[in-house]
């Protein structure tokens, strides 16, 4: 039938509305509201690290756009990662996508030894049938919790001072920025999943032209120097997001990371925010999990992680 004809293409930039369309249909499917920006495909769309015609995929079906899926390689050797999108009933356009980002994340890590793997992030009831997966030989290898926190400008003031603890902005300060990322580079290094990036790289993976630099800030002690740093962002129509909390392990226990928490929860509030968000492993080895619980974080949806052996053979 002409209706059911599959047919899969490159994206372009010019796609960038339909993929919208087709992350807030998943979006609804899997937690119940849209919560996908145009920006944020955009910035995926036009990736330093992404090459559309090889790395990117929409499969049609009757005309229809029922699935995307992305792959790039900037998370480490013999590590590609991907996004993969369906909507419900779609299975010949989700095995398709995935044979095809399998395929080219095998000639992607080429090289790069027995570890190479593709990875996903997944919603725990996702709209992509798991036995697809499963049955192909991926695993499940970590969950994340996004959790968000209803916010308000009477409960929510900036919290008091933290013996002699100083917050100061990235928004002027090239060294600052850089010192962020370091900071960043640091207090996640043992943390799963992290990939050491340059500077460059990481303002790349970031999207660093959409974010404010003055909502990134570092935390100081008068006899330890920087010891801690707070990254959000206010791009997201959904809500204030906070992409990185981060303390030295030699400070951590010492209120620095609740405080720095009340102090994101003060500024978005000030700012008009309604909810703020962030993304947390729940094996997290620092107790990070039970701290945005104890301040009132709640579970919103949680995301699994699938990790495939890229064997050279297939």
């Amino acid at each position: 039938m002409a209706n059911d004809t599959l047919t899969v293409r490159p994206a372009g930039p010019g796609d960038a509305q339909d993929i919208c369309a087709l992350l807030n249909a998943v979006d609804l499917a899997e937690i119940g509201r849209p919560e996908t920006d145009l920006g944020s495909v955009e910035a995926d769309l036009n990736h330093p690290g992404v090459d559309l015609a090889t790395d990117s995929w929409l499969a049609f079906r009757g005309g229809r756009l029922v699935a995307y899926a992305l792959v790039w390689a900037d998370s480490g050797p013999g590590l590609v990662d991907g996004d993969h999108y369906v909507l419900p009933g779609h299975d010949r356009a989700a095995l398709a996508l995935l044979r095809r980002m399998e395929d080219r994340a095998r000639r992607m890590a080429s090289g790069t030894g027995r570890g190479a793997r593709l990875r996903l992030q997944l919603h725990v009831r996702p709209t992509l049938d798991l036995t697809l997966l499963t049955g192909r030989g991926y695993r499940g290898v970590r969950r994340y919790q996004v959790m968000t926190r209803p916010l308000s400008p009477a409960a929510d003031l900036p919290p008091a001072p933290l013996g002699g603890l100083v917050l100061r902005d990235c928004a002027g300060d090239e060294a600052d920025r850089r010192r962020a990322h370091a900071l960043v580079e640091e207090t996640f290094a043992a943390h799963f999943g992290h990939a050491h990036r340059t500077y460059e790289g990481w303002l790349d993976h970031i999207d660093g032209r959409r974010l404010d630099w003055s909502l990134v800030w570092i935390a100081s002690l008068p006899a330890e120097g920087d010891t801690a740093v707070l990254v959000t962002r206010d791009d997201r129509t959904s809500m204030g997001w906070i992409s990185h909390i981060g303390v030295r392990e030699d400070l951590r226990g010492h209120g620095i990371g609740s405080h720095l928490l009340r102090h994101g929860f003060a500024a978005y509030a000030a700012r008009g925010r309604d909810t703020l968000g962030l993304g947390v492993d729940t094996l997290n080895e620092t107790g990070a999990l039970a701290l945005y619980e104890a301040h009132g974080m709640a579970l919103h949806y949680a995301v699994d992680t699938w990790e495939l052996g890229l064997h050279p053979q297939g």
